[in-house]
């Protein structure tokens, strides 16, 4: 009498697949572009507005609780690296006055006519401060603009 042959379990080698998962993982995060950091840290105002900010042509007006006005813009440029032009994404983040504020809106847009006017201002800034940023956008024909707000949950 012949003896029973055993049976033999199937085994699945997982290695390639925890491989592959982890590849693509990798490729994600690496190819995912990241919200870059603000120029400074602002507390908004609430409200109930569901609008959604556009990912790119932003022009960024920032107005700190300490009533400083930052104008935060991403342009386009040719950088110089070992002797190749290479075109990137450049931020640029610099202080206005209320007076000059409208000059660098100007400045931003003449490169980007496409570009939205965003103001961010922090709940604490004093109202002076953004009644003379407003005032010095009308008095330059930049009339279309965007104020920023948190939403209110509930």
């Amino acid at each position: 009498m012949s003896g029973k042959k055993r049976r033999v379990g199937i085994r699945i080698d997982m290695t390639p697949m925890v491989d592959i998962a982890f590849l693509l993982l990798i490729f994600y995060m690496a190819t995912t572009q990241f919200k870059p950091p603000e120029a400074r840290a602002v507390e908004l105002p609430k409200s109930h507005s569901q609008i959604q900010l556009p990912d790119k042509d932003v022009i960024n007006i920032t107005v700190t609780k300490y009533d400083s006005i930052y104008v935060d813009v991403m342009d386009r440029a040719t950088i110089d690296i070992d002797g190749q032009q290479v075109e990137t994404t450049v931020r640029r983040v610099s202080t206005v006055t209320p007076q000059t504020v409208a000059t660098a809106i100007n400045r931003a847009r003449a490169k980007n006519t496409r570009a939205l006017v965003v103001i961010k201002a922090d709940k604490r800034a004093t109202f002076g401060i953004m009644q003379d940023v407003m005032k010095s956008m009308q008095e330059n024909n930049l009339e279309r603009f965007l104020i920023i707000t948190e939403t209110v949950k509930g």
